[in-house]
């Protein structure tokens, strides 16, 4: 079996992984950009994706990138306490969860890639153009810098190159661009004073204005620590929207926008204005589609489920899209059949999360205790009740597949590979 991944991203490399651990060695990765280097920010590994890699052979060196979260702890815009609950080991876990650079990660497995499959199987500087699976195999033409085009065929096409997917804009060409929320995020790190623990991920305010903080390293012996954020804030209705994805901005701004909000255990315009550089980026995401499938062509990761970055779960589906649709072909005879089973129990899942992170996921009781007290509270209690923040919070981590029984007791992914010359 002949398989051709389009993308270089988390989820394209993680499916590479993924098939060549169960057996499937013809892969080809192809990628557009000319270099791939370290770039973005931070990100979140829940269990359920730190599981798969672990046991794609990867969790040493997962961990020796990621900073173990202790805790999720959400607060009002005063710093007050609405909800906190452990987190990855310490929430009985038996796979950690980590916040890593995105950009690390991604080196992480393009080097395992290289190293378990060739370094010739990834290919870079060729933009997919379009696909056409009429034939017994699927032909996809691709363009180089230059602007000359070439064809390579497959007998499986697995389309993960991102929210601007060519492939998926050839099957819903009238889509138009990714769907923005009117939020606008800034993105960045810096050394900063660790805060609580020193190993939690704080997210303070309301579906207005929001600012998400966690640690990527242990704080240092001065106490200082390298700690990724992202301010989010509303836009005015004349606000015509964001052209560019990551831009550079002038942080002045967005400290202006949180000047107020130093709490006894985190000042955040400090920590702004503490950061090497501000990227600024919309919320957006996309509509769930009926299909991801045709023939042995399928998408993967955000080019069939891009969704909002609330519940830490962008990186982590595709993570499970990988292994679920690397188990389909390792164990299913027909390729289509295969994809077929793969989008089956893949795409319900996503659709759901996407329209979830649209209505807060679990981040609705910030929202809530906005809304109820919005000049905060004396007692949480009385403003969203223990036993509503303890069913939203589980209601999120069902859908999202990371509930602690379900996760430990699930069987695992990975499939015996089959013996070599058995057809793939």
């Amino acid at each position: 079996m002949k398989v051709l991944i389009i993308g270089a991203g988390i989820g394209g490399l993680a499916t590479a992984l993924s098939l060549h651990d169960a057996g499937i060695r013809d892969i080809t990765i192809i990628e557009q950009v000319p270099e791939l280097r370290p770039l973005g920010v931070g990100i979140n590994l829940l269990p359920h994706a730190v599981r798969e890699l672990t046991e794609l052979g990867l969790g040493d060196e997962v961990a020796r990138i990621g900073m173990p979260t202790s805790r999720l702890t959400y607060t009002n815009r005063f710093g007050q306490e609405i909800w906190s609950e452990p987190r990855g080991l310490d929430a009985g876990y038996r796979w950690p969860q980590y916040s890593v650079h995105r950009g690390e990660l991604q080196m992480l497995l393009l080097a395992a890639v290289r190293s378990r499959l060739g370094a010739e199987r990834v290919r870079l500087g060729l933009a997919a153009v379009s696909s056409d699976p009429r034939t017994d195999v699927t032909s996809v033409t691709f363009r180089d810098a230059s602007g000359e085009e070439r064809t390579l065929t497959a007998d499986v096409v697995i389309a993960a190159d991102g929210i601007h997917s060519a492939l998926r804009k050839q099957r819903y060409p009238d889509e138009g661009d990714p769907v923005w929320n009117r939020l606008i995020l800034w993105r960045g790190t810096a050394i900063a004073p660790a805060y609580l623990d020193g190993r939690t991920m704080i997210m303070a305010g309301d579906g207005l204005q929001k600012f998400v903080a966690y640690p990527l390293e242990t704080p240092r012996a001065d106490g200082l620590a390298r700690i990724n954020f992202i301010a989010e804030y509303r836009a005015s209705d004349d606000d015509t929207g964001i052209s560019d994805w990551n831009r550079a901005v002038d942080p002045s701004r967005v400290i202006d926008m949180f000047a107020d909000w130093r709490f006894d255990w985190l000042d955040v315009p400090g920590l702004i204005a503490a950061s090497d550089q501000v990227l600024e980026y919309p919320m957006v995401d996309r509509d769930p589609v009926d299909r991801w499938t045709w023939g042995t062509q399928t998408l993967l990761g955000d080019a069939a489920h891009a969704m909002y970055p609330i519940g830490s779960n962008g990186a982590s589906q595709a993570i499970l899209d990988a292994r679920t649709l690397a188990r389909e072909l390792a164990t299913t005879a027909d390729a289509s059949a295969a994809l077929a089973a793969y989008e089956h129990t893949r795409r319900p899942v996503t659709a759901a999360l996407t329209l979830s992170n649209r209505s807060l996921g679990p981040e609705r009781v910030m929202q809530l205790a906005y809304e109820r007290a919005p000049q905060g509270f004396d007692d949480i209690e009385h403003v969203v009740p223990l036993a509503e923040r303890q069913r939203i919070a589980a209601e999120y981590k069902q859908a999202a597949g990371f509930d602690p029984s379900l996760l430990n007791d699930r069987p695992s992914l990975s499939v015996r590979p089959m013996a070599e010359g058995a057809g793939r």
